[in-house]
């Protein structure tokens, strides 16, 4: 029997299998080793990097946890439930060629940027964070971990970060760059390292799509700033909607009003256009899941991409050692439902963004959902 095709009853009512399965694989993961997996960082996962698809619809990207307990297994590129083929194909991404090369200096270039999935380009130009004591830390963040495991460094160079995006381009087929960073002092708070990092990015690869990441500027100025180096789209993270939920899990994040992310977003859809800018909304931090899913359509009304993505708890983070789970399967399809639907009556896709992480999608299930 497959269970990854069609629509069955689960629960109190008919659901898609396909988003169900897509939305247990995101928690539970998988049963298969991945070359290509990112250990540590800001972002929401420490997974492999798999390419994934449906029937004959394949091509998109996956991050999944590798869990040698995980219910699911492949088989034959096939993803299997038990003896149940789920309808998905799933193969791992091969290591890049560009991570065997290293600068003149001797830095690896997987140090600078990684693959992510199978095509993206993803980099922390600043490796440090502001907001790292353990007062004020977002509780799912590791970005200084992976610095002080030596896998990365510090502070990226604009020179570098060339450098890597080059090789990455012309030997890997990389055909989008995301550039994040930690929060810095000043009224920029990391976005003036971003300007520099793009401007020399496509002075190497012209017409490479970029995504900036970055807290809202003090100076909103800087958002025009970061356009007019080149890049194509900006995400600006708030992650929960909730200020209580905020002071808990980003206690020194959440001193950023959100009336300043407001102000944030509206500049950028102002300058960069809409379902150009972005934002984190982490599902599993006890928000109320229909609210979630109302302060999501509000940030689609303002030309903002909400990018649901499950929580899951990073060894090394403060949640981790705190014991926080992960939300349930059914609470992440409840919720990447809802905001897709919203997506779809806005006309908004991830793919449209053309680069970042809704572009990619590979954290979250909302491309299964039509988003």
């Amino acid at each position: 029997m497959s269970v990854g095709t069609g629509t069955q009853t689960r629960g109190t009512g008919p659901v898609d299998v396909r988003i169900t399965t897509r939305a247990e694989l995101a928690l539970q993961g998988v049963r298969l080793e991945a070359p290509v997996r990112r250990p540590d960082g800001a972002g929401p996962s420490d997974d492999g990097h798999f390419v994934i698809g449906h029937g004959l619809v394949d091509g998109a990207n996956a991050a999944l946890p590798r869990n040698p307990g995980s219910p699911y297994s492949v088989r034959d590129g096939r993803v299997w439930l038990g003896d149940d083929d789920t309808g998905l194909t799933l193969t791992a991404v091969q290591r890049p060629r560009f991570y065997d090369l290293t600068t003149a200096d001797g830095i690896p270039y997987e140090h600078i940027a990684r693959l992510h999935g199978a095509d993206v380009l993803a980099t922390t130009v600043v490796q440090t964070c502001i907001r790292y004591a353990e007062s004020d830390r977002c509780r799912f963040c590791t970005i200084e971990e992976s610095l002080r495991s030596g896998a990365t460094v510090a502070a990226k160079t604009p020179a570098q970060l060339a450098e890597v995006a080059e090789a990455a381009v012309r030997l890997d087929g990389v055909r989008q760059m995301v550039m994040t960073t930690g929060t810095t002092t000043g009224q920029d708070r990391g976005a003036r390292n971003l300007v520099r990092s793009v401007r020399a990015v496509l002075e190497a690869v012209p017409g490479l799509p970029v995504q900036v990441q970055c807290e809202p500027p003090a100076d909103l100025a800087w958002i025009r700033e970061l356009h007019e180096a080149g890049a194509t789209a900006i995400g600006i993270h708030i992650e929960s909607l909730d200020d209580a939920i905020r002071r808990r899990w980003m206690p020194g994040k959440s001193t950023v009003p959100q009336a300043e992310y407001e102000a944030a977003w509206d500049e950028a859809v102002r300058v960069f256009g809409p379902n150009r800018v972005s934002t984190y909304l982490l599902v599993g931090l006890g928000e109320d899941p229909d609210e979630l899913v109302a302060g999501a359509g509000k940030l689609i009304d303002r030309g903002v991409y909400p990018f649901v993505v499950p929580f899951r708890p990073m060894g090394g983070t403060l949640a981790a050692r705190d014991g926080a789970e992960a939300p349930s399967a059914a609470l992440l399809r409840h919720v990447t439902e809802g905001v897709a639907a919203k997506l779809r009556a806005a006309g908004m896709t991830g793919a449209d963004q053309q680069a970042g992480c809704a572009a990619c999608g590979a954290c979250s299930v909302l491309r299964s959902a039509g988003g």
